[in-house]
């Protein structure tokens, strides 16, 4: 590749900005000049806006109307590889090329000159008398361990003033120091030993290594079962990947699993990587962003969104946990970053690791074909062994209504804790109870804004909307009919299944897991942590609990509710309900000890049941790949969602039916729409939502013909449309 195009001073360039806007603008080049993918600041109207130089300029208007670059910012020029990327994303999820910039440009101060500031944190005395908020201060230092703050961040983040901060750092309970605002992380070794490998380990790390090495791309479904040590065979491709000289990215889908992977990974290469995610300060995101376009961030560990950093040399992607849900964006930009992995490494030479116990069947369909590689660990590390799997017929337990925790299952966690071992619970329900509901008139408690049932939250004293957010508090009369003292909680949920966990085992040190029960992602990795040391005798979780923990003590999991997930009618339900089971299961005997997982169901008979409890996984994903293929669905046929919303209901209808009507662009390619029809959840944050769903022959060109479909439509006022492709959600 050659050297990028320069523009002179004066000369057209054209400008792709951040704002929502139908094309990239004409602007003449600053004193100076500036280069193909600078980052620019542009006059808009009368703001300053953020842009890349993306080419040449039209000139297609008047000349002297065009108005000059402001500024080139301090930061690597976007790549031509990157801007291919985003343009390819961009075509392939239908998304405006604005709204992609903005994903690849997602950190602040970005147009700040490099200057020496000031950070704060957590000094070695304490404060001479503690007030509340010197106390929330001093907790925030705490919650994000050795990472630094600005003053702003800090007094953000904890809520205070300034002066609070400074009263701290005079007295040594906070430490204020100069620093850099963006320096380079710390080289990691990528010569130093990691642990002994088994045989078939050893077998699939050497292969991942040689394909890295080869500067090609490729991508390679590594599964194994749970515990086999995946997480000790993609770590020496990233050794490969830093010994030639280029960078590596791990995604992971949940950010309470980060702090033990950075341990690991530290312990592995002598430093820690860098890391990106929601829970990281806005200083270190910076940070993080300007030396990945230096090269300077050898490695990073990141959520999906680390995918649109602007590397300067990527050679390995990795995607742990490659099955999960998360890592499918549902709003703003709806992209799955698995297929957005595979896309990035085609472009710039990587190699692609899919990670899975449990792979999803895109994965597993793609390996069958030959397209993806497939590496299998068949065995636990160490002295570890699979734990045994039975099932509890529910159809004949008797218990009391507001009872969950069968005798089976009780008699289990009794036996473990005379053991002095861990048990766990799961339940894949959030909150105390799933419904709240009024015995005198039949009311259930709903939210104001949503077609969805308020959860009762019981530890927060407050009802919740899992739709949108909406809280309140729980009210003591019935909002219908006024009756005080009448109103239930119908279901259960982890909240509730660890007030029957702490009656029915009074002595157990009992701890409940749940994304919404910690106010920071680092005291939820702290509890996680403590867990594992051994702080708790029964563990209560949702499915938080299944990705990718290890508890060395945990010798049975019982599962409360093995047939919640293969209700509805989700295409991916059977294939969802079979990978959370498994992962589940997972957890269990992962030391020397070994594991029983107990699953509590009412339909034994089940295919998925039968598949999970008889380890039959081969056997499962064969019929459910039979099934989709006869069905015309993923993997074997493209689907597309078509939302629409509206504060008015009618309003939504009356474009998706207009829609429905003119589909000679979707007959073209032989395609079929179903709808309008309300969304399972049809009004979300006050808006009503209609969907429609495009079906289409898997080598048929759907996204160009949506493109041509929705093009006469022009969206104006309140109304939205989003187009999703390969839909993973259906509400």
């Amino acid at each position: 590749m050659g050297a990028p195009q320069f523009f002179d001073e004066g000369d057209l360039v054209s400008v792709l900005t951040t704002q929502p806007l139908d094309r990239a603008l004409d602007y003449k080049a600053p004193e100076g000049g500036c280069q193909l993918g600078a980052f620019v600041e542009v006059p808009l109207g009368p703001r300053k806006v953020l842009g890349v130089v993306w080419g040449a300029g039209r000139g297609d208007f008047d000349i002297a109307r065009v108005r000059s670059v402001i500024r080139v910012l301090d930061a690597a020029p976007m790549r031509e590889e990157m801007r291919d990327f985003l343009r390819r994303a961009a075509d392939y999820t239908l998304t405006p090329m604005p709204a992609m910039l903005r994903l690849a440009t997602r950190v602040p101060g970005l147009g700040d000159p490099p200057s020496m500031r000031k950070i704060y944190r957590r000094g070695a005395a304490e404060p001479d008398r503690m007030t509340d908020a010197r106390r929330r201060v001093l907790a925030a230092l705490s919650d994000y361990g050795d990472l630094a703050f600005t003053q702003r961040e800090l007094a953000e983040t904890a809520g205070v003033s300034a002066s609070v901060i400074k009263g701290l750092a005079a007295q040594g309970a906070v430490t204020e120091e100069d620093s850099p605002r963006d320096t380079p992380y710390p080289r990691l070794d990528a010569e130093a030993a990691g642990k002994a490998l088994t045989g078939d380990q050893t077998a699939a790390a050497a292969a991942l290594s040689e394909a890295v090495r080869s500067g090609r791309y490729g991508t390679t479904l590594l599964r194994g079962v749970t515990g086999s040590g995946k997480t000790e065979v993609y770590l020496e491709a990233v050794a490969a990947c830093l010994r030639a000289g280029r960078q590596a990215l791990v995604l992971l889908p949940e950010i309470a699993l980060t702090a033990e992977f950075l341990t690991r990974v530290e312990a592995r290469f002598g430093a820690r990587p860098a890391e990106w995610h929601s829970g990281a300060t806005m200083t270190e995101r910076r940070r993080i962003w300007k030396m990945a376009g230096q090269g300077a961030a050898p490695l990073v560990i990141g959520a999906r969104s680390a995918l649109f950093l602007p590397f300067r040399d990527l050679g390995l992607i990795v995607v742990d946990e490659e099955h999960d849900t998360s890592y499918k964006q549902e709003e703003g930009v709806l992209y799955n970053a698995r297929d957005m992995a595979v896309l990035r490494a085609s472009i710039c030479g990587a190699q692609v690791v899919l990670a899975s116990a449990t792979p999803s069947l895109e994965s597993w369909v793609n390996a069958q074909a030959g397209k993806y590689r497939r590496l299998e660990l068949t065995s636990r590390y160490g002295p570890a062994v699979l734990p045994e799997m039975r099932p509890i017929d529910m159809r004949g337990a008797d218990l009391p209504s507001d009872r969950w925790i069968s005798d089976t299952l009780r008699e289990a966690v009794t036996r473990r804790l005379e053991a002095g071992e861990q048990s766990m619970l799961f339940i894949n329900r959030r909150g105390y109870a799933p419904v709240t509901l009024c015995r005198a008139c039949g009311h259930q408690i709903g939210c104001d804004q949503c077609d969805a049932r308020m959860v009762e939250h019981r530890f927060q004293k407050r009802l919740v909307c899992h739709q949108c957010g909406e809280t309140r508090p729980m009210p003591v009369a019935c909002p219908s009919c006024g009756a005080e003292g009448r109103l239930a909680a119908i279901g259960p949920g982890v909240e509730r299944l660890g007030e029957e966990a702490a009656a029915l085992f009074p002595d157990a040190r009992i701890a409940t897991l749940s994304s919404d029960m910690y106010g920071s992602a680092r005291a939820l990795k702290a509890e996680i942590e403590g867990i594992a040391a051994g702080g708790a005798d029964i563990v209560i979780g949702t499915q938080l609990v299944a990705k990718g923990h290890n508890f060395p003590l945990l010798t049975l999991v019982g599962v409360i509710d093995a047939d919640l997930g293969l209700q509805g009618s989700d295409l991916r339900a059977a294939e969802r309900t079979f990978q959370l089971m498994r992962q589940v299961a997972g957890r269990a005997g992962r030391a020397e000890r070994p594991g029983l997982a107990l699953l509590q169901t009412y339909q034994p008979e089940h295919p998925v049941i039968r598949a999970i409890v008889g380890g039959a996984e081969e056997a499962f994903w064969d019929a459910e790949a039979r099934e989709r293929e006869a069905a015309g669905v993923p993997p074997y046929g493209r689907l597309a969602g078509i939302i629409l919303s509206a504060p008015e209901a009618a309003l939504a209808f009356d474009v998706g039916n207009r829609l429905a009507r003119e589909d000679a662009a979707l007959r073209a390619i032989g395609a079929q729409v179903f709808g309008p029809a309300p969304a399972p959840i049809a009004r979300v944050r006050g808006r009503h939502r209609v969907r429609l769903l495009v079906k289409a022959r898997k080598e048929a060109p759907l996204q160009e013909a949506i493109a041509a479909w929705i093009a006469p439509l022009r969206v104006k006022g309140d109304l939205r449309l989003a187009v999703d492709i390969d839909p993973q959600s259906f509400l």
